[in-house]
């Protein structure tokens, strides 16, 4: 009887080792898991972050535009350097371009990584629309084609972009904006 239960208390014994390790395995997985989430979770973030970069850019909300990124940031486009006074300069200078003409801004085929749970780096592919107000000395209007190299850094919670550099690929002209037109349909407004 006293073997039976010496039997009894290894196979007990053993079985309670067997749930340790399924558990020990179990909140591991758990972990690994949480860990990709939060990968996901934060490449989502960024998509959004560059989503409403070309929204304001479009709806012309440079306040908004200029809040997207770090104090530090560094902003080249098309080799000239824009980091002077960071993202609301950036903005400001934007606006104070194109105005109120229209612009079409769309990003597409990110490819971001996450370098660890502050900092990121990403790849987009672009293509822009700006037609500039048509008057003496106002920039050439444009549909260009190309990417943004970025790097990223969370800041209080929130992804910002810390470098963007622009390079277009491919420029084709467009014909400037008239603001005595309706930049939908080209007809004279009243």
């Amino acid at each position: 009887m006293e073997k039976q239960s010496s039997q009894s208390a290894q196979v007990i014994q053993a079985q309670q080792q067997t749930a340790n390790v399924n558990v020990q395995a179990q909140l591991a997985k758990l972990a690994e898991l949480e860990i990709k989430y939060q990968r996901l979770q934060d490449i989502e973030q960024i998509k959004q972050l560059k989503a409403r970069y070309f929204r304001f850019v479009d709806e012309k909300k440079w306040s908004e535009f200029g809040g997207l990124f770090t104090a530090d940031v560094k902003i080249i486009s098309d080799g000239v350097d824009y980091s002077k006074g960071g993202g609301a300069a950036y903005g400001k200078m934007i606006g104070d371009l194109v105005g109120k003409a229209p612009t079409v801004h769309h990003g597409y085929m990110p490819e971001i990584q996450i370098i660890d749970k502050n900092h990121a780096k990403g790849i987009w592919a672009m293509e822009d629309l700006l037609t500039f107000p048509d008057k003496k000395g106002a920039y050439p209007g444009h549909h260009g084609y190309g990417q943004y190299t970025e790097t990223y850094r969370k800041e209080n919670g929130l992804w910002k972009i810390s470098s963007t550099e622009l390079k277009r690929f491919r420029v084709d002209p467009l014909k400037n904006w008239n603001p005595n037109t309706d930049p939908v349909t080209g007809k004279p407004t009243k």
